[in-house]
């Protein structure tokens, strides 16, 4: 008895610890619901079927406080902490993944690029219900159980199955684990003799000097103008953002300012500094760019600076800060909104609850919004006008591109998602790569002569068909002439990645990608002198 009075003792005064601390300034907390909390808490401790974990009570209530609050605040034991961190800080071995736990279901936010799960063609939105063929969903599944299932030893194997959207079945994906990238630049290259690309897949600690080293080189082979990706990148630390962005702004423009219930406004300028403050600037940008991505789209967007190509972005406004606590465990706690320029908030409602909050993206595909902009309606309080040419912009949901581009499926055949699911496609890269690399290596010395020579002809497709036949795949419809071609590209962009790098690949598949294309033809048509955007 004695070990159970101390433990409820332990419980009901930490947790009335933790509302205290986290409600002290709020007068509407009364000690009478102190105590309310502190009884509650004793009764569960005595006559509860079974013995509790004083520990992991604290945690919940932590837990279900956060949950309470808005979908970005969340609570991080020691480990978990360590983990997420990974992705901005280091590197890790597993199959790739940005993910959240929602109502018990993983569910991926994004694949890291060049990482074994985008390779096989996860997506955002997948929910991972079977691992290895056991349930991996319901209350018992927690971060630990994802990261001790899904890290592993680089080249071993786990296989999952996937609920997605529009599907009827699960999809079964087979993952060969890697050691996962943690450069924040994928790839930078000359799209034209004067048009440089730059895509980046997250704002870390190391994005400003890989890109200052990368522009530098594109500068120095004669790059004038600029398109810097963000599809998927999900964002990461605000001062690296408000650095990147300070690169294309004149000095003393507003870049973003943050205000909170307990955090005075903030503004943040642009500087003298930066290496591109001329130059026509693109930013391309869909549904899975967050956050930081968001902040430099809006910026560039408001001043006129620049023109966004995409579809619309993901809607996070929510400024993040940690608080750690006495055992190496932290909450990340939303403790302020950033606003753009002209004063927009981006961040989309999130009032309904976590997972309506995340279904969004579902919402948007099977609303149409995907397809068509007109599909798309913001009220009139949400219309801003840009700070130099008055042009409409909007709030309240994420950035809404200039130029939209919609998503194209009708490439994608059953066949090609089913080789790549199964790792097929991917495995045929690299052996063909393997058992040809003295010849293509002699050949093709050079990326830009393999992308300008190397074709994937008939030859090269049928003997991917026997491959995916002695696997038991056989395609089970006729492919029209674009679903072909995109096999062909995509098999040509695993070459050039298995010969010489991640870059390679992205400026293969680059060749068939819309929103780059429309992206050189703004550049090139007249279009920045038309719509007077500075450059």
């Amino acid at each position: 008895m004695k070990h159970h009075i101390r433990f409820f003792q332990s419980a009901a005064i930490g947790i009335s610890l933790l509302f205290i601390t986290v409600f002290s300034s709020h007068a509407q907390v009364s000690q009478e619901q102190f105590e309310k909390l502190q009884r509650a808490v004793q009764f569960i401790e005595f006559a509860y079927i079974e013995e509790l974990d004083g520990d992991k009570i604290i945690e919940d209530a932590i837990r279900g406080i956060l949950s309470e609050l808005d979908p970005h605040s969340v609570y991080l034991s020691a480990d978990e902490r360590r983990r997420a961190e990974e992705p901005l800080e280091g590197s890790f071995e597993g199959i790739g993944i940005q993910f959240n736990l929602i109502n018990d279901t993983i569910v991926v936010i994004s694949a890291i690029p060049g990482g074994p799960s985008e390779e096989v063609g996860l997506l955002p939105g997948d929910k991972i219900i079977k691992i290895d063929g056991e349930r991996a969903y319901g209350s018992d599944i927690n971060n630990q159980f994802v990261q001790d299932n899904l890290r592993g030893e680089r080249g071993s194997r786990v296989d999952v199955a996937i609920k997605r959207v529009g599907a009827s079945e699960l999809l079964d994906f087979t993952i060969t684990r890697d050691r996962i990238p943690i450069n924040s630049l994928d790839a930078a290259f000359m799209a034209t003799p004067e048009i440089g690309y730059i895509k980046l897949n997250r704002f870390s600690r190391t994005t400003m000097r890989e890109y200052r080293e990368a522009s530098q080189k594109l500068i120095d082979q004669g790059m004038k103008h600029l398109i810097l990706d963000l599809n998927f990148n999900s964002g990461g630390y605000l001062d690296v953002a408000i650095d990147l962005t300070d690169q294309f702004l004149d000095r003393d423009q507003l870049i973003v300012y943050t205000e909170g219930h307990a955090t005075p406004r903030q503004e943040f300028e642009s500087t003298f500094r930066g290496n591109f403050k001329e130059g026509k600037v693109v930013v391309l940008v869909n549904e899975g760019s967050a956050s930081a991505s968001e902040i430099l789209s809006g910026a560039l967007q408001d001043w006129d600076r620049g023109l966004i190509v995409g579809r619309r972005t993901f809607g996070k406004g929510l400024v993040q800060r940690p608080f750690e606590l006495p055992d190496g465990s932290a909450i990340r706690l939303t403790t302020a909104q950033y606003h753009t320029p002209t004063g927009r908030s981006i961040q989309r409602p999130y009032d309904q609850g976590s997972e309506e909050y995340y279904q969004d993206l579902s919402d948007r595909l099977s609303r149409g919004e995907m397809v068509s902009p007109e599909n798309i309606t913001f009220p009139d309080s949400l219309k801003f006008n840009t700070k130099i040419n008055n042009r409409v912009v909007y709030g309240g949901g994420g950035i809404m591109p200039d130029f939209f581009i919609p998503i194209d499926t009708a490439m994608v055949s059953d066949f090609y998602s089913r080789m790549m699911r199964r790792g097929i496609l991917n495995n045929f890269g690299v052996e063909y790569t393997n058992r040809h690399r003295e010849h293509l290596q002699e050949r093709y010395p050079d990326v830009d002569s393999f992308i300008e020579t190397f074709t994937a002809d008939q030859a090269l497709i049928d003997e991917l068909l026997a491959y995916a036949s002695e696997h038991d795949l056989e395609p089970e419809e006729e492919m029209d002439e674009d679903a072909k071609q995109h096999i062909r590209n995509q098999v040509k962009a695993l070459i050039a990645r298995n010969l010489f790098d991640f870059a390679a690949f992205t400026q293969v598949i680059m060749q068939q990608n819309d929103a780059f294309l429309r992206a050189v033809e703004i550049i090139e048509d007249g279009t920045f002198e038309r719509l007077n955007i500075r450059y």
